[in-house]
């Protein structure tokens, strides 16, 4: 789920041949997340967000395996922010002209 919600945090914000498609980032981002939300928990009690999972493990006191719920947000962002940056992300940029900053 967080590698989805990464991916898209790339391909619509922060990439920078995106074009005009950065005006429609925030309303990609929120599907993304309630698509996760609504996906995503129902079926394995998996979040991307390592405290949503923190909080009933408190409550019910069930450490069992719980390191997957940390480890794994912070694998699958990395995994998407290198596959993005190595295959959509030239690394040739264009130098911005000193009025635009």
């Amino acid at each position: 789920m967080t590698f989805g919600l990464v991916y898209t945090v790339y391909a619509t914000a922060v990439d920078p041949k995106k074009g005009d498609i950065g005006t429609i980032a925030p309303i990609a981002i929120g599907f993304i997340v309630g698509a996760n939300i609504l996906a995503g928990g129902a079926f394995d009690g998996a979040s991307m967000n390592p405290a949503v999972s923190f909080g009933p493990a408190v409550v019910s006191w069930t450490w069992a395996n719980h390191w997957v719920y940390w480890l794994g947000p912070f694998i699958g962002a990395a995994i998407a922010a290198i596959v993005y940056e190595i295959f959509f992300i030239n690394q040739t940029h264009e130098q911005l002209p000193t009025t635009d900053y």
